[in-house]
């Protein structure tokens, strides 16, 4: 499939967006619990509401450049019975209204608790936004990814691999930068962040290995045979149908060799999976507000490059037919 670089930015900003305001309603709640220090409301919670918003706009932003009528694009949500991607369109901006409800609370401190369970935990306005947000967080992780799981004819994403895969990422990069804001605000929660996100990185890894293991290994249902419906075993194709190209040879191909998309599926690997956690670890031990900045942005920049081999991997059937030049 062809990288729409719209829908790369849109899918990696908001995972880190869902994934950063997961960590800090996780946060909040081992604050209640008194298992973590409390953080400031304005400084921490409120802000780190606006830097989810922000992001969440940037991912919004970037998929109008994928739309031919923008002007159409309520439209989209028409279909929300069978559709994934009109799920999304309306899961997305309840999404967004709950961070910004869940930043209102905590800015104009409108934190006075409801009742208290079992002596230790206060239930009060931001708790009872902050789960709903983290319900709807899941749902949409799940939108986003079941547009492309349910896509049966491309079988590298037909798969639960791909809503695990989604989800992992997600969390990964939302607590990377949860740990990296926490170190910029001189807040004493990158370790709490920080560990998770090494947690989440790691499972990631395992799921995202498995699924290359997987997509390496696929035995497809289409062939040049049942491209043209000619059954005969000996067929060459000598060349893709147009004397030159065309929307089927443009949208549906990423028009990269071979040692390009390896190239690509290397430098993801090491930037998403290795270098985030060397940089995690040092900032351990030196204490620098930096490190977690830089891990949250070598880690973004591999999944920029991980998103774009998503789409490089999926081979779309018609590709059998469409992408031989004599």
């Amino acid at each position: 499939m062809h990288p729409a670089f719209s829908v790369i930015f849109l899918t990696t900003l908001i995972g880190a967006g869902q994934g950063l305001f997961l960590a800090l309603v996780t946060g909040q709640v081992y604050s209640l619990a008194n298992l973590l220090s409390p953080q400031d409301n304005v400084r921490f919670y409120a802000m780190g509401s606006l830097l989810v918003l922000v992001l969440l706009l940037l991912g919004l932003v970037a998929s109008f450049f994928h739309l031919g009528r923008p002007e159409r694009a309520w439209r989209s949500a028409t279909k929300w019975r069978t559709s994934w991607l009109s799920r999304e369109v309306i899961v997305l901006p309840a999404f967004m209204f709950l961070v910004v409800l869940y930043g209102a609370i905590h800015y104009f401190a409108w934190t006075q608790p409801w009742f208290v369970i079992k002596g230790r935990l206060p239930i009060d306005a931001s708790l009872v936004v902050g789960v709903l947000g983290t319900l709807v967080a899941f749902a949409l992780f799940v939108c986003t990814a079941m547009i492309y799981a349910s896509v049966r004819f491309l079988q590298e994403w037909h798969h639960p691999l791909t809503v695990a895969n989604y989800i992992l990422f997600g969390l990964a990069s939302g607590f990377i930068l949860a740990a990296a804001f926490s170190a910029w605000q001189g807040g004493q929660l990158v370790r709490f962040f920080g560990t998770w996100a090494v947690i989440f990185t790691l499972l990631a890894a395992v799921t995202r290995g498995v699924s290359l293991y997987r997509n390496a290994r696929i035995k497809h249902k289409s062939t040049l045979q049942t491209a043209i419906g000619v059954r005969h075993t000996s067929i060459r194709q000598k060349s893709m149908g147009f004397m030159g190209g065309s929307f089927n040879t443009r949208e549906f191909f990423h028009g990269k060799g071979e040692a390009t998309v390896a190239l690509v599926r290397g430098f993801f690997l090491v930037m998403v999976f290795v270098v985030p956690l060397l940089l995690l670890g040092a900032s351990y031990g030196l204490e620098s507000k930096w490190l977690p900045v830089l891990a949250f942005a070598a880690q973004y920049l591999g999944l920029l490059a991980e998103r774009w081999y998503f789409f490089a991997e999926a081979k779309h059937p018609q590709n059998l037919y469409y992408q031989t030049v004599a």
